[in-house]
């Protein structure tokens, strides 16, 4: 920590906000996004045995390699339109100014806590109430069916989705909670990081994690369950009934 807050104020220094903010939320995306997708993916190539031993769903269910590479290309589209969105909110939508408090500070920890504890919560509304939007019948076959297509899906799929989805399911309930907090940008980087991780793996259709994935999973197979992310809402609201049911 000493030595970080050097470097932290010298970025803070050298760098205009909006550099700072536009950066490191891109940077935050390659190393908790992208970097454990190709992780999860690289699994079936270096350890087939580790693999297929933890895997939830059997090898006639999953993705074919030119279903996956369909999947890159649309996964790195909406990377650029998300960049492009972000890069357009700060520079006209906010005339400039960042979206999140940036100093030569570090937050301080009760601060931290709060405001990830608070976006975790708000982010769960916000996507598990998208989520059931777009499975009503009308915007589910012109949007969230793209989705579904991975019926045993992959840690990439976690962003295979229409770009309406992208932004109103995928990238707003996460970035506007912190937002609305006026958290710290690194604030916003840590959970931001946990946001992704925590997608790509409850996407990766493997078991780790004590059934970390298996939720999810479970709502790519049946559909019509499991539409939040932490599992509070689907409780309150019974939507976790058909996994009950199996359970049985």
């Amino acid at each position: 920590m000493v030595t970080i807050q050097p470097f932290w104020s010298t970025i803070v220094a050298s760098y205009s906000p909006q550099s700072i903010e536009f950066a490191g939320t891109l940077l935050i995306q390659l190393i908790a996004f992208w970097l454990p997708c190709l992780l999860y993916l690289s699994l079936d190539t270096f350890f087939p045995a580790f693999s297929e031993r933890h895997k939830i769903q059997p090898a006639p269910k999953q993705p074919t390699r030119e279903e996956i590479k369909r999947c890159f290309v649309v996964v790195a589209q909406n990377q650029l339109i998300s960049s492009a969105l972000h890069l357009l909110q700060i520079h006209v939508l906010r005339r400039g100014v960042p979206s999140y408090r940036i100093e030569s500070s570090f937050p301080a920890l009760p601060e931290l806590i709060r405001d990830i504890a608070i976006s975790l919560l708000l982010r769960e509304i916000l996507f598990y109430y998208a989520h059931r939007f777009l499975h009503q019948p009308y915007f589910y076959v012109r949007i969230h069916k793209l989705h579904h297509r991975f019926t045993a899906p992959i840690a990439l799929a976690a962003q295979f989705a229409h770009p309406i989805e992208q932004i109103f399911a995928n990238a707003l309930p996460i970035s506007l909670p912190p937002q609305l907090l006026g958290s710290h940008v690194l604030t916003f980087w840590v959970y931001l990081a946990y946001e992704l991780v925590n997608t790509a793996t409850v996407h990766s259709g493997y078991d780790f994690f004590h059934d970390k994935a298996k939720m999810h999973d479970l709502h790519h197979e049946k559909f019509n369950l499991n539409y939040g992310s932490i599992g509070l809402l689907d409780w309150l609201h019974g939507t976790d009934v058909l996994e009950k049911k199996r359970r049985d």
